[in-house]
């Protein structure tokens, strides 16, 4: 056993460097574009509409709109892997409550605090069981714990799914046929089930989870695949990415868009920018040392950052909100996203494997 108190040898640093997977590097470029995306929805909120500056980061926001989509596959790709090789359903749902049911409802009560201690809510919304209802069951307690709640839901019906996943389906298959169920499942809301938050449930889902289920399936292929693919699905991704950012800018300015355009060209984009972020987190498996252990480390807290970077976020914008010329709100917001993504992951680090990482964070 290595004394905790020495510098790790070499021997001990490529090992623990080995540990490192895919999986935790697809997790650390997910968890670089929810901060980012989040700060820079701050540094709209005091940009100057009609600027360069308001237009700039407004493309930015949009593009870096990827982030649920991308970790429902991500969960659906390491929890079909591991299913295939050994499914317990009593211990599978047991981890799923415990790891996903807890924190989710430890931190909605947190955030619906936070808001009202910091007067972003009122405090007589804590007497309204309406508000309460919908902060829990549509995970509206931040505008970000929705995820939570999404991966609850897929958490649920994934073992659902794995004789599919046995029948282990072609990638490129699953990209048109989940595409294709997804519209579906559109019209399915709009004309009989009429959710009132559908995003907010996994139903929104179904093309990144047919995806994940697939890619899980055959993890062992991927890059293989990836490899012969990527000169249609880069392409393909631009494409997808063309037609959508003027439809989402639309969207966002409050012009009329049609809801069906939107939401296929949003779904269209996200799973591509899903496989194609495996598809760089493989190749960063295989690329220079630093630059992957970072990423990946920051992957191996990437909940913990998720959950935490938003009160961060806010904290900083109410001490000092980021204002003045262009380039001086642009570096403090830089700064204010660094912040948000360091503290929260040094903090999760500093706790992973104790006990009270496992009350706090369910892992």
């Amino acid at each position: 056993m290595t004394d905790a108190s020495s510098p790790p040898s070499a021997t001990d640093t490529a090992a623990a460097s080995d540990r490192l997977s895919a999986i935790d590097v697809f997790r650390g470029l997910t968890i670089l574009e929810v901060v980012g995306h989040h700060a820079s929805g701050m540094a709209l909120r005091h940009a100057t509409p009609g600027s360069l500056t308001h237009d700039a980061l407004t493309i930015l926001n949009r593009s870096l709109h990827f982030a649920v989509p991308a970790f429902v596959f991500l969960s659906c790709v390491v929890l079909t892997n591991s299913l295939l090789r050994r499914f317990n359903p009593g211990q599978y749902y047991w981890r799923r409550l415990t790891r996903g049911g807890w924190p989710y409802l430890l931190w909605s009560v947190l955030y619906i605090l936070w808001y009202v201690w910091t007067g972003q809510r009122d405090a007589a919304s804590l007497e309204d069981p309406q508000r309460w209802w919908t902060w829990l069951a549509y995970g509206k307690g931040s505008y970000h714990l929705y995820f939570l709640l999404v991966a609850l839901e897929v958490y649920l019906v994934l073992p659902l799914l794995l004789p599919l996943a046995r029948r282990r389906p072609s990638v490129s298959v699953a990209l048109l046929a989940g595409l294709a169920a997804q519209i579906g499942a559109y019209f399915l809301n709009k004309e009989v089930l009429h959710l009132q938050f559908p995003a907010s449930t996994a139903f929104w889902y179904v093309l990144p989870i047919t995806l994940g289920v697939a890619v899980g399936a055959r993890f062992g292929e991927f890059e293989d695949w990836w490899r012969r693919r990527r000169v249609i699905l880069l392409p393909l991704l631009a494409a997808a990415y063309a037609l959508y950012l003027p439809v989402a800018l639309a969207y966002v300015r409050g012009e009329r868009v049609t809801p069906l355009i939107y939401s296929t060209l949003s779904w269209t984009f996200t799973a591509l920018v899903a496989l194609a972020l495996m598809g760089l987190a493989h190749r960063l498996q295989r690329g220079p040392d630093r630059v992957r252990v970072a990423v990946a480390t920051l992957g191996t807290v990437s909940l913990q950052i998720y959950l935490l970077h938003p009160a961060v976020l806010q904290a900083l914008e109410l001490w000092r909100a980021p204002l003045g010329p262009p380039a001086l709100m642009l570096a403090q917001v830089v700064i204010y996203a660094l912040v948000a993504l360091l503290v929260p992951a040094i903090l999760g680090r500093a706790l992973l494997r104790t006990r009270l990482s496992t009350w706090v964070f369910g892992r």
